[in-house]
């Protein structure tokens, strides 16, 4: 079992990620409520079978602190889906700043992108723009909400309206 069940806290706000097993043991002991089974599921012992937890929602209001996303490399590959944002290629990634910062641009969200090499030094020294190279996406700053989905492509949709991550 390496599932991962979303908790949320008692006003429904993500809160973080556990295992499925910390999450029955919460649902079981009567301090969280499933909100959402993972789609047909079952967490089966000797005699009983149990529908597997997606989403819980803990019993109690937990004060967490705020919890922002750190500007890091792997963060920003990960906001970026691992894709170059000029091509869309998923090899050889590097950082890219937008305006580039020899220009006066900044190490920020809304400067830096996942580009791939090749990309990145055809770009060189200018803006998109300028080297007519546009960029598939805006970057952002993503929320912490973005980050607890989980982007291996495994699924999760019981989450969606949690995280306000909902394909139309």
């Amino acid at each position: 079992m390496n599932s991962r069940v979303l908790v949320l806290n008692q006003d429904f706000s993500p809160l973080m990620v556990c295992s499925v097993e910390r999450a029955f043991i919460l649902v079981y002991l009567n301090k969280s409520e499933m909100v959402r089974p993972a789609n047909g599921y079952k967490l089966h012992t000797v005699t009983q079978a149990f529908p597997m937890p997606s989403v819980i929602r803990l019993h109690k209001y937990v004060q967490a602190p705020y919890k922002g996303v750190a500007l890091t490399r792997q963060n920003v590959f990960k906001r970026d889906n691992f894709e170059c944002q000029y091509c869309g290629t998923r090899r050889d990634l590097t950082l890219d700043h937008v305006m580039p910062s020899s220009r006066g641009g900044t190490h920020s969200w809304h400067n830096l992108v996942s580009a791939c090499k090749r990309c990145n030094a055809k770009k060189g020294d200018y803006t998109p723009e300028e080297a007519n190279m546009p960029l598939h996406h805006k970057p952002f700053k993503p929320t912490y909400a973005l980050f607890l989905h989980d982007t291996s492509g495994t699924g999760h949709h019981e989450w969606d309206d949690f995280l306000g991550t909902k394909s139309a």
